[in-house]
């Protein structure tokens, strides 16, 4: 039902004829005639009787009118609740952020993102990536931090690209070589994360590549927990430089890695094909560094 010919009636009864009704509605009387006539036609009463004194609703125009005031009003507020999605005067951001780097690169951002948009609710959950990427496709996150290579049927934007440091303890017999070389993994234990991290499968892969399969020597998502294992002799774990570049390495060695085959590539990725939410928006435009596109 054309919500034009319901607002063209109630017009037309709250000023008592068509002539007024078209100055406020801003139409000529014909196009107001026309309206309410192809209103009568859809729903197959009389809605207005017209005589000398003006026009005054039928029995049926009387429902009609009823209706067409509650609907009108609801098509008012809708209109006014998305005006406020468009403004971030409300909605929420449903973000899933992994936790190795988060801490460095996205709470001051979301620290400033709710300065901005105080009224946005942030739902945030905490995962490994891969865990993460389902919960986009599945929508229960609209975006995500993750890394490259995403998985199918996502879109992404870059956020940070670094190189990987190996952690070795002071008495590694490579501790004091410049660079690392992964085929140095086949007689060294392998401190990993756990399962669910994207950077897992991209540290196997890589050692595939340099023709090494690495002894996995203990599992943890607390990058504090795995330089203390490392520092203890406990094997050597492989983290991207910004996570590690502000902590103490006390008992530890840095080294870059030989080769440049193996790097820490964040993305944002969100459902290819979906269209984002404001506040979505936003929120890829404040971490690119660029004004919201609303």
């Amino acid at each position: 039902m054309d919500l034009r010919g319901l607002r063209y009636l109630v017009e037309v009864v709250r000023h008592g004829g068509f002539a007024r009704a078209a100055e406020y509605a801003h139409a000529t009387q014909p196009t107001l005639s026309k309206a309410i006539a192809q209103l009568e036609d859809e729903l197959g009463d009389r809605l207005l009787e017209r005589g000398r004194g003006g026009v005054r609703l039928t029995a049926a125009g009387e429902v009609v009118h009823r209706h067409a005031l509650a609907m009108l009003a609801e098509s008012s507020r809708l209109r006014e609740e998305l005006d406020a999605l468009r403004g971030l005067r409300r909605g929420e951001l449903r973000l899933g952020l992994p936790p190795l780097g988060s801490n460095v690169l996205f709470a001051p951002l979301l620290a400033r993102f709710r300065h901005q948009h105080p009224q946005i609710e942030i739902r945030l959950l905490e995962h490994g990536s891969r865990r993460l990427e389902q919960a986009v496709l599945a929508g229960e996150l609209e975006i995500t931090a993750t890394l490259l290579p995403v998985g199918e049927g996502l879109a992404h934007q870059p956020v940070r690209d670094e190189p990987m440091l190996a952690l070795l303890p002071q008495a590694h017999p490579r501790a004091a070589a410049k660079r690392f070389r992964l085929e140095w993994l086949g007689d060294t234990p392998l401190v990993l994360f756990e399962e669910g991290f994207a950077l897992n499968r991209l540290i196997r892969e890589a050692c595939a590549r340099h023709g090494v399969a690495p002894r996995e020597a203990v599992r943890s998502a607390q990058v504090d927990f795995i330089l203390a294992l490392v520092a203890a002799g406990g094997g050597v774990a492989l983290l991207p430089r910004l996570v590690v570049e502000d902590r103490s390495l006390s008992g530890l060695v840095a080294l870059p890695l030989a080769s440049n085959d193996l790097r820490w590539k964040m993305v944002l990725a969100w459902r290819q094909g979906t269209a984002l939410s404001p506040a979505a928006r936003a929120w890829l435009a404040l971490v690119a560094g660029r004004p919201p596109d609303l």
